[in-house]
């Protein structure tokens, strides 16, 4: 081996050594160790009764969430949407918009818009099952009442938003709506 080999190799030993002996003071000198873990929800039912409303008085869809229970190997919401407008609508849940549940670091509202308006809001947990299936067009004064629901587990301690899909207006098919709930369910372990 040449010089320049051991060289490396007996400083490479000194930095791994130093990091250890270093990790292992701050342990013993009472800082806390840092773990982040996820740890997934435990089996729970919430009776939820949130009604939310977009548009005007008299134009309005109305976004409804009965109850949310999560299971061992997954979970399922009980939810509903009311078009109270004069537009018909197209329910185009897919998986760019589809409906489904966020999971959220915190309930704040504010931390909601901000990741909206920065582009970093959490993956939508897509809903697998829609029981009964959507309407394809959610005519005016109609309404779809039913369960979605999705195989896979929940962060425990994270706050649940309700995201309903993709509603294109017949008439003015620029305009898209994915509705966020307002309100948070805070999921325990």
């Amino acid at each position: 081996m040449s010089r320049t080999t051991v060289l490396v190799l007996v400083a490479l030993g000194a930095a791994i050594a130093g990091f250890a002996f270093s990790s292992n003071a701050r342990r013993s000198a009472g800082e806390p160790a840092v773990v982040a873990r996820s740890v997934a929800a435990g089996p729970q039912t919430a009776t939820l009764g949130w009604r939310e409303t977009h548009g005007e008085s008299g134009e309005k869809l109305v976004f409804s969430v009965e109850k949310l229970e999560v299971m061992k190997a997954g979970w399922r919401a009980e939810v509903s949407v009311k078009n109270g407008t004069t537009t018909s609508y197209e329910i185009a849940s897919t998986l760019a918009q589809p409906f489904g549940l966020m999971v959220f670091a915190s309930a704040d509202y504010d931390v909601l818009d901000e990741q909206s308006d920065a582009g970093t809001l959490p993956p939508v947990r897509p809903a697998a099952r829609y029981e009964p299936q959507l309407p394809t067009i959610l005519e005016p004064g109609d309404s779809w009442n039913g369960t979605i629901s999705a195989p896979g587990a929940l962060v425990a301690n994270g706050f649940v938003r309700v995201v309903f899909g993709g509603l294109v207006s017949v008439v003015r098919p620029n305009e898209a709506l994915v509705w966020i709930s307002d309100h948070t369910y805070r999921l325990k372990l």
